[in-house]
């Protein structure tokens, strides 16, 4: 760790699996995007046709506040692809990695489980 406290940047092959790992969450995070985006366009598949009239109107409404969570979720996730995206630049840039608070490194850890990060733990805490 004291190794990684000195360094000013990650080297090249450390950003290139950074970069690997950010593009296969982008990947997973574009499938999730079309299940959610697919579920608030079409809603459900099942119609309440030939169902009693007070039942349909408690299906439409549920199939309402559905498709109003599968919206918030598609914004969430289009949000979390952009940051994604953005954390490729600053692959580009070689500025991955670096705390935008402290200037220090950001814990290799954090990076592989939250790699679009852009603070430290430690100025994330001083928020």
């Amino acid at each position: 760790m004291s190794e990684q406290n000195n360094k000013e940047r990650y080297s090249d092959e450390e950003l290139a699996e950074f970069k690997k790992l950010i593009l296969e969450k982008i990947e997973k995070a574009k499938n999730q995007l079309n299940l959610y985006e697919d579920a608030y366009k079409n809603g459900s598949s099942n119609d309440t046709e030939d169902t009693a009239p007070t039942f349909k109107s408690f299906d439409e409404g549920s199939n309402t506040l559905s498709k109003e969570a599968n919206s918030q979720l598609a914004i969430r996730q289009g949000k979390f692809i952009r940051d994604l995206q953005n954390a490729l630049i600053r692959i580009e840039n070689k500025t991955f990695g670096i705390c935008r608070e402290t200037g220090k490194l950001i814990r290799k850890e954090r990076l592989i489980l939250v790699p679009h990060a852009t603070l430290s733990i430690e100025a994330k805490n001083k928020q």
